[in-house]
């Protein structure tokens, strides 16, 4: 696993609890790969919603098919692959 990944699934992890408002979790009550809906933390649809914004607003991309919501934001972890493969100059700043 690469620094800049660690980093940027840490900073994911920071930018959904403000997102979301979920006050009583920290970066590091959230596992990697643990699932963010559902039997994970608990996310809804509304969640979903804004987490596509976050996408759109924090690194400029945009989900390219609604299908892909379920795997794309199945965990941080795979959120974070999501963002390294759709964008094209990372910076990842703390």
């Amino acid at each position: 696993m690469s620094l800049n990944m660690d980093k940027l699934m840490y900073k994911l992890k920071e930018q959904i609890i403000e997102r979301l408002h979920l006050k009583d979790l920290k970066p590091e009550n959230i596992g990697d790969d643990q699932p963010l809906f559902v039997e994970g933390i608990g996310l809804d649809s509304i969640d979903a919603l804004e987490l596509i914004v976050l996408l759109q607003q924090e690194y400029n991309i945009k989900l390219s098919n609604a299908e892909d919501g379920p795997r794309v934001f199945h965990s941080v972890r795979t959120i974070a692959d999501y963002i390294t493969a759709n964008s094209g100059a990372l910076k990842v700043t703390t």
